[in-house]
C-alpha cells in the first residue's frame, strides 16, 4: 500500500494545478440550487477530458460516473460531492470573485466538485491498482429542501448498475473553516443533526390596542405558543439527547397602539433521533393549535420536513481515519464534535455505510477565517490537493478492504 499511496500523492500533485482552476472556474460560475445547468456540463467535459466515461444524469442536474477497475463486479465504493450555490453576494476581492450577482459558492461545494475531479482523473489513471468500481455521485441541490440526495437516491443511485454491485459504502468531504488547512475531522456515529423548517400563522381580531376587551390578540397568543413550545422540548425530550427549537422571525404588522390581525412565526428545529423527531413534530402541531383555539384564535402550524439526522458508520470511519491518518500523519487528524447544522448527506446515511469528513481550509495567516454561509467566505487553496488526493486514498482503502 506504501507504493499506491506514493502514486495518489504523486498523481495529486501532479494535477494540483488544474483543480485549482477547476475551482476557480466553478467559484466564478456559481449556480444556485436545482439550476446547476452549466455547472454540470463544466464537470461532464472535464470528466471527458480525462477519458471517463460511463455518465449518467440523475435528478436533472446531477451526473453519476463509473470508475471500473479490475473485476468491477466485486465491490462498489460511492464518493459523493455537492455542486449548488448560496444566494449570497460575494465580498471577496479575488481574481475568480463570483460573476453571478447574488449567488455565491459560500459553502465551499465549488471545492468538494474540483476535489471530485481531481478524484475521479487520479483514481481512472489507477484503474489496474484495483478490484471493483467507484461509482462518483456529482449531486444537485444540497442548500435546499428536499435535497438533491433524496432525489438522486429516488433515482437509483445506491442501486445496482451497468454490472456492478449497489454500493456497500458511501464517502462525503465537507470543507471545515475551523480546522487549519492540513488537517482533517473524522467522528463516528452521530455527527449532524436533522433539520426542519416551520411555520406558524396566528390569526385572530386586530384592532385598537387600548380596547384589548374589543380583540382576540395574536400578539399576546403568539407569546404563549413560543414559550410553550419551548417547553415541549425541555420536558418531553430526553436530555441525553440533543435538541434545538429557534424560532428566527416574528412578523406582527401593528403599531404601538395597533394590534393586528395575523401573527407569522418561523424557526427551526433540530435533534438526533428520527422517533422523538416525529413525536416533537405531533406535540408542536397540538399545542399550538390547542393554545390558539384556547384562547379564542385559530393556529395553522406548517412543518416543512428536512433532511434527517447524520451517522457515520462507526466500523467505516474508523477505517477512515486510519487511512487518513497514514496519508496525512496521525497528528494532521482530529476529532469532530457534534454540530448542530444540517447536511442532506444524511439521506444517504440513513440507507448505507456513510463516511462524512471534514477538509481543513483556514489560514488565519493568510486571513482566511470567514464562517460558511457569509460573503468573505474563501479557504487556502492549498487544502484542493489535499482533498483529491485524501478521498483517492481512502476510496481505494475501502475498495480493497484495507
Amino acid at each position: 500500500m506504501e507504493a499506491l499511496k506514493s502514486k495518489v500523492k504523486d498523481l495529486a500533485k501532479k494535477y494540483s494545478d488544474d483543480i485549482l482552476k477547476d475551482r476557480r472556474h466553478l467559484h466564478a460560475h456559481p449556480e444556485l440550487s436545482f439550476q446547476e445547468h452549466n455547472t454540470v456540463k463544466y464537470v461532464e467535459e472535464r470528466l471527458k477530458s480525462f477519458g471517463v466515461d460511463l455518465q449518467e444524469r440523475a435528478a436533472t442536474t446531477g451526473l453519476v460516473v463509473l470508475i471500473k477497475g479490475k473485476n468491477p463486479e466485486s465491490k462498489t465504493v460511492a464518493l459523493r460531492a455537492d455542486m449548488d450555490a448560496l444566494p449570497i453576494i460575494e465580498a471577496n476581492d479575488v481574481s475568480y470573485k463570483s460573476t453571478n450577482e447574488g449567488v455565491m459558492h459560500a459553502c465551499g461545494h465549488d471545492v468538494h466538485t474540483s476535489s471530485l475531479l481531481g478524484t475521479a482523473r487520479i483514481l481512472n489513471e489507477l484503474k489496474e491498482e484495483f478490484e471493483g468500481t467507484f461509482k462518483l455521485i456529482f449531486q444537485p441541490g444540497e442548500e435546499k429542501i428536499p435535497g438533491g440526495a433524496s432525489l438522486m437516491i429516488k433515482d437509483g443511485v445506491l442501486n445496482a448498475a451497468n454490472q456492478t454491485q449497489a454500493p456497500g459504502s458511501i464517502i462525503g468531504q465537507h470543507v471545515m473553516p475551523f480546522l487549519p488547512v492540513g488537517t482533517i475531522g473524522f467522528r463516528e456515529g452521530l455527527y449532524m443533526a436533522s433539520a426542519d423548517e416551520i411555520y406558524v400563522t396566528v390569526t385572530g381580531k386586530g384592532g385598537h390596542g387600548a380596547m384589548p376587551e374589543k380583540i382576540i390578540d395574536p400578539v399576546l397568543i403568539s407569546s404563549h405558543i413560543i414559550v410553550a413550545l419551548q417547553q415541549i422540548i425541555s420536558r418531553n425530550c430526553n436530555p441525553k439527547m440533543p435538541s434545538v427549537l429557534s424560532f428566527g422571525t416574528v412578523e406582527a404588522k401593528g403599531a404601538t397602539n395597533v394590534i393586528p390581525d395575523v401573527v407569522k412565526i418561523e424557526g427551526t428545529f433540530r435533534t438526533y433521533d428520527e422517533e422523538w423527531r416525529a413525536d416533537a413534530h405531533r406535540r408542536m402541531k397540538k399545542m399550538a393549535e390547542g393554545i390558539a383555539e384556547a384562547m379564542g384564535a385559530t393556529c395553522n402550524f406548517d412543518i416543512h420536513v428536512g433532511y434527517p439526522h447524520l451517522k457515520n458508520h462507526p466500523m467505516l470511519t474508523r477505517r477512515m481515519r486510519q487511512a487518513a491518518e497514514m496519508y496525512m500523519g496521525k497528528e494532521n487528524v482530529v476529532n469532530l464534535d457534534l454540530w448542530m447544522a444540517a447536511e442532506d448527506f444524511a439521506f444517504y446515511s440513513q440507507e448505507v455505510d456513510a463516511c462524512f469528513y471534514r477538509l481543513g481550509t483556514r489560514n488565519e495567516a493568510k486571513g482566511i477565517i470567514s464562517s460558511v454561509h457569509t460573503p468573505t467566505f474563501d479557504i487556502d487553496e492549498d487544502a484542493l490537493e489535499i482533498g483529491a488526493g485524501l478521498m483517492s486514498w481512502l476510496a481505494l482503502n475501502e475498495l480493497q478492504g484495507k
